[in-house]
């Protein structure tokens, strides 16, 4: 399958800090690809370079097979790649419609058009199996797995091919998080690829299809989440103790 994205050789560095050296990764649509580490690990810095918040020192992007620079965010959603950030940026005193189309409302004449954008926002909510008691009702009052909901669904708003979700799961509760992961599946079965940022292996290993460790900004294992143990994984993650299971399967175009 060609991957829609592919980094090559990438490597970034903050100051003296070597945040990520020498980072092939493909994706692929209808794949949900975790990404997975330590604190430090250049976890958050990959999704950066993915998603154009950081422009790598060295290495290739790939879209689609020709060399891309994402050097903004805008950049990265022009080519078809949106990321969600732990930080939700939502705006708390906003409904779910005013949140989902801020700054790119539809119009007729002078005035917003209130009917499409409703009519939207329950679709693109319904695409993701999510459910709010109502699109009126203000961000503030709605649960934790709500949120992330709404801000999966702004990003779907571009119809992005890739979506890099960082940390989704973050502070939510079991039921919480049983929703985003289905929100997650959902996205697959849309033919997004999807990047999985998360320190939860619990979580990578009930929705992920491949498992990419990272440590110390090197991607030190490949897994099939089929087949991969916590205790693989784990391994990998603390570099502790021999790691069985690992593909060191190197792609570069």
């Amino acid at each position: 399958m060609t991957a829609v994205v592919r980094l090559a050789g990438v490597a970034k560095s903050f100051g003296a800090a070597q945040a990520l050296a020498d980072i092939d990764l493909d994706l692929h649509p209808g794949e949900v690809v975790a990404v997975v580490g330590d604190n430090g690990a250049g976890k958050s810095t990959l999704a950066g370079v993915l998603t154009g918040v950081h422009l790598p020192d060295a290495g290739q992007v790939r879209v689609d097979g020709d060399a891309v620079t994402l050097t903004s965010p805008a950049a990265a959603r022009a080519l078809g790649i949106a990321g969600v950030q732990q930080e939700l940026a939502l705006a708390e005193n906003l409904d779910v419609v005013e949140n989902l189309f801020l700054g790119h409302e539809p119009r007729i004449g002078p005035f917003l058009d209130e009917v499409t954008m409703e009519r939207q926002a329950w679709e693109l909510l319904d695409r993701l199996g999510a459910r709010v008691p109502s699109v009126r009702l203000p961000v503030h009052a709605l649960s934790g797995g709500q949120r992330r909901a709404v801000a999966i669904a702004r990003v779907l708003l571009g119809d992005p091919r890739v979506v890099v979700l960082d940390e989704p799961t973050a502070a939510l509760g079991v039921r919480q998080t049983a929703q985003v992961l289905k929100l997650i599946g959902r996205l697959r079965a849309g033919d997004h690829a999807v990047v999985l940022i998360s320190h939860s292996i619990t979580d990578v290993q009930a929705v992920a299809d491949r498992i990419v460790v990272l440590r110390l900004g090197h991607v030190v294992g490949e897994f099939d989440a089929t087949t991969a143990t916590s205790e693989d994984l784990l391994a990998a993650i603390t570099g502790a103790g021999p790691v069985s299971g690992i593909s060191a399967r190197r792609s570069r175009p």
